[in-house]
């Protein structure tokens, strides 16, 4: 039997008029709305996407004409973090109509590592961030900024700068803990109770660019500007190991997701392609080629859309690419 071609795109959305770098959907109470898609670009605004018109709703420009590289919705649709290369971490209030910055937070690194948002009760969260110190990764609690921790590794070998953050809450309900992807193309994992680094490993020669992880099989993935794509586990005895590296044809992996029901993985690259993978397999499934520049980050939509579980990319092309991947009737 023949293999299936790869798919083309549902539908394309144009208008962000730049690079598009960060991405968040927000579907899950349609009660609220159609559902929405955040975008993220170099000139700094962000565009409200209704995924019902296709078209933006609304665009808020809080970053100076700053690149805005990460996002993060809050209360469903009715907040959102973003952040920009103007050192600045917004909070949007997008209640009721609202489209107003109600909060900033001042964030010192200089470098294009994104935030992590951890949800500890309702209305409380952590937050992790690059620090204004080499390899300094600062851990605070929102709403009230309130450090809960700077974490610096100490003695050689010299990690240098964060590049990628994910905090993640161990299904026994213990402390949460942070891994970190390094300058030096290590992962580590922190635990934010002790303020301790619990291991470390070498996954990549070049920086690491992206990482993603899985909770419930404590198992994770990272990209470089190699031609590797590394997975990794966090075993019993709190120790990352190595357990399998994917070689792709060509190099630069930008961003990585994780389907929310944890079947499939897709990678952005910098060859323009989307590269999607079985979860528990890692088989290779599909290269979507639609893009004609860098893709720079991809997203999963969080409940499904007319049967569709949506998968976002969003390019140097200034375009952004709606896929429906392997959806279940």
């Amino acid at each position: 039997m023949m293999a299936l071609p790869p798919p083309d795109p549902k539908f394309i959305l144009r208008g962000a008029h730049a690079e598009v770098n960060s991405l968040q959907f927000a579907c899950g109470n349609l009660e609220q709305g159609p559902p929405i898609l955040f975008s993220g670009s170099s000139n700094g605004l962000i565009h409200i996407w209704n995924l019902n018109t296709r078209r933006a709703d609304t665009v808020l420009d809080g970053h100076e004409g700053k690149s805005v590289f990460w996002l993060q919705s809050l209360h469903g649709r009715e907040s959102l973090l973003s952040q920009g290369r103007d050192l600045q971490m917004c909070t949007w209030d997008l209640a009721e109509g609202r489209n107003m910055v109600a909060d900033s937070l001042f964030t010192e690194s200089l470098g294009f590592c994104k935030a992590s948002l951890l949800a500890l009760t309702p209305g409380r969260w952590l937050l992790a961030l690059a620090g204004g110190e080499t390899s300094e990764v600062k851990v605070l609690e929102l709403p009230s900024k309130k450090l809960v921790c700077a974490l610096t590794p100490g003695g050689e070998p010299r990690l240098g700068m964060p590049m990628c953050l994910r905090l993640w809450q161990p299904p026994s309900g213990t402390s949460p803990l942070l891994l970190v992807g390094y300058e030096d193309g290590s992962v580590a994992v922190w635990t934010i109770a002790g303020k301790k680094m619990l291991s470390r490993v070498t996954c990549h020669q070049d920086p690491v660019m992206c990482l993603h992880f899985d909770p419930e099989r404590a198992q994770g993935v990272s990209g470089s500007s190699e031609k590797t794509l590394c997975v990794w586990r966090f075993d019993d005895q709190q120790c990352l190991k190595v357990c399998k590296t994917l070689t792709l044809t060509n190099p630069g992996i930008a961003d990585a997701a994780l389907r929310q029901d944890r079947k499939i993985l897709a990678t952005a690259g910098w060859d323009h392609r989307l590269r999607i993978f079985g979860w528990k397999t890692l088989k290779p499934l599909a290269v979507l080629d639609y893009h004609t520049a860098t893709v720079h980050c991809v997203a999963f939509s969080d409940h499904s859309i007319a049967k569709d579980r949506l998968m976002a990319a969003g390019s140097k092309d200034q375009r952004i690419s709606l896929w429906a991947l392997y959806s279940e009737p």
